[in-house]
C-alpha cells in the first residue's frame, strides 16, 4: 500500500513522442541507447538517483510520468521512489529504476532536470513557509522565469505549503486558480488614484475574491491605506506594502536616524497597523512584498512585526539542487563508478 496517491501522468501533458525520440535529451544518452539497440545488447541495470543537498523533494511524480510515457516499455521497468514533499538528505537515494537500459537510457536528462527544478522551488518555498508560519505565504515569482515552468513550479509550491499562487497555470494541477492584489498598473490606469482603482477592482471581481490593494503608489502607505479603508469599508480585505528598496515612505521621514528606513521595513508596517487600528480598521490585513527572503521573514517574525501575509517572488528561484543518476548494478551484480556504490533506501516505495 502506498502512503498517498501520485499525480496521474496525463496531467503533465508531456510531448511524449519527442521525448521518446531523444529530442530533449543529452545526445550521448541517445547514442548510448542506439548503440545498445544496434548491437542487440540489453543489459538489465539498476539506476540510482540521488541529490547532493538537504532538500524537500519535488518533481518525483513528473519524473515517473516521463518514465511511464516515454520508456520503450513501462512494463519492463521496476521503479521505486519517494514522494513529492519528502525531506531528503545528501546522497539519499530518491528513486531506483531497474530494467533493460536501452528502454530508458534516453530519459536521464529529463527526469534529472525536473527533479532539480521542482526540488529547488519546493525547498525554497518550504523554507519561506516555515519561517513565516503561521502567517500566509503567497507564491509570486512567475514573472521571473519562462512561462513554461509555471505549472510544475506551482505544484511544487503548493506541496511546500504556499497558501496561494499568482497564475491559473500554477494552480491547475490541483484544480484551483491564481490569486493576487490590485496591481500598480491598474492604479496608474486610473490616473494614480488608488482608491478609485480599488473601487473598480471590487466592483468587477467576484464577491469571493479578497480585495487587497497596493498602497505605495504615492509613497504614502499610511495615508493611502486609510483612504482605501474608509472608502471600501468591509469589502477591503487587506493592504499590500511594496515600497521600493530605494525609497523612504512618507510616514518614516520624521523618524529617520534610528533604523534603515528604505523599502518595506518593520517600522513602516507598524506605522500602517497603528494608523488602521486607531480608526477602527483592525480587521484590515497587512501583506508585505518586495525583496523578501527567508532571512528577512525570520527577522520580521523575531521582531513581532504585525504582518498577516508575505508575498515572495524571485528569491524562490535561487540556488541549485542538482540530482545525479548512476548505474550501480548490471544484471544483478554490483557495477558502479568508484564512490557511487548501491545505497538502498527502505523509504522507497514501488511505483505501480
Amino acid at each position: 500500500m502506498t502512503r498517498r496517491a501520485r499525480l496521474d501522468p496525463g496531467i503533465f501533458h508531456l510531448p511524449a513522442e519527442k521525448m521518446r525520440a531523444g529530442y530533449y535529451s543529452d545526445k550521448y544518452f541517445v547514442r548510448t541507447r542506439d548503440i545498445l539497440l544496434a548491437n542487440g545488447y540489453r543489459p538489465r541495470v539498476t539506476m540510482q538517483v540521488f541529490g547532493k543537498a538537504p532538500a524537500y523533494l519535488g518533481g518525483i511524480d513528473e519524473a515517473i510520468a516521463i518514465l511511464k510515457q516515454c520508456a520503450v516499455e513501462w512494463k519492463d521497468l521496476d521503479v521505486r521512489a519517494l514522494y513529492d514533499g519528502d525531506e531528503i538528505q545528501p546522497w539519499e537515494t530518491v528513486m531506483l529504476i531497474e530494467g533493460p537500459y536501452d528502454a530508458f537510457a534516453h530519459l536521464e536528462t529529463l527526469y534529472l532536470g525536473v527533479l532539480a527544478r521542482r526540488t529547488k522551488v519546493g525547498t525554497n518555498t518550504r523554507r519561506v513557509v516555515d519561517a513565516a508560519r503561521p502567517k500566509e505565504v503567497m507564491f509570486f515569482p512567475a514573472r521571473h522565469d519562462h512561462w513554461l515552468v509555471q505549472t510544475g513550479d506551482g505544484w511544487a509550491a503548493h506541496i511546500a505549503g504556499a497558501i496561494g499562487v499568482s497564475t491559473d497555470a500554477q494552480a491547475s494541477w490541483w484544480g484551483s486558480e491564481g490569486v493576487g492584489t490590485v496591481p500598480h498598473a491598474l492604479i496608474a490606469a486610473y490616473g494614480g488614484d488608488t482608491v478609485l482603482a480599488t473601487r473598480k477592482f471590487a466592483e468587477h471581481v467576484p464577491e469571493s475574491v479578497r480585495v487587497i490593494t497596493l498602497v505605495d503608489f504615492e509613497n504614502d502607505c499610511v495615508g493611502t491605506s486609510l483612504a482605501c479603508a474608509r472608502a471600501l469599508g468591509a469589502r477591503l480585505y487587506g493592504v499590500r506594502l511594496d515600497t521600493s528598496e530605494t525609497m523612504v515612505d512618507k510616514s518614516l521621514v520624521p523618524e529617520m536616524g534610528h533604523f534603515k528606513p528604505t523599502g518595506v521595513n518593520p517600522q513602516l508596517v507598524w506605522n500602517v497597523r497603528r494608523a488602521l487600528d486607531r480608526e477602527g480598521f483592525g480587521r484590515v490585513r497587512i501583506v508585505v512584498s518586495g525583496g523578501f527572503t527567508v532571512e528577512k521573514i525570520r527577522q520580521f517574525e523575531e521582531l513581532g512585526v504585525p504582518v498577516d501575509a508575505y508575498g515572495v517572488g524571485s528569491s524562490l528561484y535561487q540556488g541549485r539542487f542538482d540530482f545525479t543518476a548512476d548505474v550501480v548494478k548490471v544484471d544483478g551484480r554490483p557495477c558502479a563508478k568508484v564512490g557511487r556504490e548501491y545505497r538502498p533506501n527502505p523509504k522507497l516505495e514501488r511505483v505501480d
